[in-house]
C-alpha cells in the first residue's frame, strides 16, 4: 500500500461515547459483601443432592453493576440450588466502591482491568496490583467452578452475546441456552487471559461462559442477564420449583461463530472507517474496515460477523475481532 506521509486517518468519523446515562440502581451489596465461604464478597449454597457447581461472576469491572443487581437479588430473594452448589462472586469490590454514577466509567478497575490477569505466570509472579491480588484470592473458587457464568455488559453499541474462549464444551452450552442467540468462540485478548481463559476451563467437562449482555446500566441489560442465568440454571437441573427466576420459555438453539483474526491496534491512531455495531455482518471479503498508522484493517472473508468493535481503542488492546459463522 502507497499512502503519502501523514495522519492518515484524517477525514474518518469521530466516535462520540455512548449515552453514559445510569438507568439502574446502584446495587446495595452490603449483606453479602462479607461473604460465606472464607472470602469477601463469595456467597456459596449448596443442595443435599450432588450436581455441578455453576459459579457466577459479577463486579469483575467495578462500574458493570447489573450482574451485582441480579446477584443479589436473587440471594436476597432465597434462590438456591436444587442439586450441586451455587456461588455468587462480587469481584471487584475496590473498583465498584468507587462507583459514581455521574461518571459512570471511572470505576472500571483501581490498578488494572482484572480480565486480563488470569493466566498462571500472572497469578504465580511477583507483581503487585489491587487486582492482581483480588484474582489471587479468588483463585480456588473459579479452581472448583465445573461452570462459569462470568456477567459483563458494553460500552460500545453491540447486540448481546457470549463469548466462550477455545472451550468447544463452552460453546455447545451457550448454543443451547440460546439467549443471547450468539455465541462466539475466540482466543482472548493479546493483553491477557480473561476468567474463562484460566486452564480450569479447557479440562474436560469444565466450561466458562461469558455474557456481554448489552448496554452499561440499562434495564434490558438486566433483563437479559436474568434470562440466560434462568435458562443456564434449569439446564444444568439446578432450579428449584418455583423459584422466583425469569420464566422458563425456550428458544431455538443459538448460532456458533469463530473469531479468525483479533485486530489488536498497534498504533495510537487506529480509527473505523465508519460507525460499525458489533453483531454487523460485512458480506464481501477484503472489504476495508479500519486504518491502523498505514496498515488497512480488511474482512478476511464473504459473511464477516464484527465481535464488539471499539472505536475508541488504544495501542496494545483489542479494536474488534473478526469471525465467521459455523454451520
Amino acid at each position: 500500500m502507497s499512502m503519502a506521509s501523514g495522519d492518515l486517518t484524517q477525514g474518518l468519523p469521530l466516535f462520540e461515547l455512548p449515552s453514559l446515562a445510569v438507568r439502574l440502581p446502584v446495587p446495595d451489596i452490603a449483606p453479602w459483601r462479607e461473604g460465606n465461604a472464607g472470602i469477601p464478597g463469595v456467597w456459596s449454597q449448596a443442595a443435599e443432592e450432588a450436581g455441578p457447581h455453576l459459579v457466577v461472576s459479577t463486579l469483575v469491572h467495578g462500574n458493570e453493576i447489573s450482574g451485582a443487581l441480579l446477584a443479589s437479588r436473587w440471594l436476597r430473594e432465597g434462590v438456591r440450588p436444587r442439586r450441586g452448589r451455587l456461588t455468587f462472586v462480587f469481584a471487584n469490590l475496590a473498583a465498584f466502591d468507587l462507583f459514581d454514577a455521574a461518571d459512570p466509567t471511572a470505576s472500571r478497575f483501581v490498578d488494572e482491568d482484572m480480565n486480563r490477569l488470569w493466566s498462571p505466570s500472572a497469578l504465580a509472579g511477583g507483581r503487585r496490583s489491587a487486582e492482581l491480588e483480588r484474582v489471587r484470592a479468588l483463585l480456588p473458587v473459579v479452581r472448583q467452578a465445573d461452570v462459569l457464568l462470568d456477567l459483563h455488559s458494553m460500552l460500545w453499541p453491540s447486540d448481546p452475546l457470549f463469548l466462550a474462549g477455545t472451550g468447544l464444551e463452552a460453546r455447545s452450552l451457550g448454543r443451547l441456552v440460546g439467549t443471547p442467540p450468539l455465541v462466539v468462540g475466540d482466543d482472548g485478548h493479546a493483553a491477557g487471559l480473561r476468567m474463562i481463559d484460566h486452564p480450569r476451563f479447557a479440562q474436560e467437562g469444565a466450561r466458562g461462559l461469558l455474557l456481554e449482555a448489552g448496554p452499561h446500566w440499562q434495564p434490558e441489560t438486566l433483563a437479559q442477564m436474568e434470562v440466560a442465568a434462568a435458562r443456564l440454571l434449569r439446564l444444568l437441573g439446578m432450579a428449584e420449583e418455583g423459584a422466583p427466576i425469569a420464566p422458563d420459555a425456550w428458544p431455538a438453539p443459538g448460532r456458533v461463530a469463530r473469531v479468525t483474526r483479533t485486530v489488536t491496534a498497534a498504533t495510537g491512531s487506529f480509527a473505523f472507517l465508519r460507525d460499525y455495531r458489533g453483531g454487523e455482518v460485512i458480506a464481501r471479503r477484503n472489504t476495508l474496515i479500519a486504518l491502523d498508522g498505514e496498515a488497512e484493517i480488511r474482512t478476511p472473508h464473504d459473511d464477516c460477523l464484527l465481535v464488539m468493535p471499539s472505536p475508541r481503542v488504544m495501542r496494545g488492546h483489542t479494536a474488534v475481532r473478526l469471525a465467521r459463522f459455523e454451520g
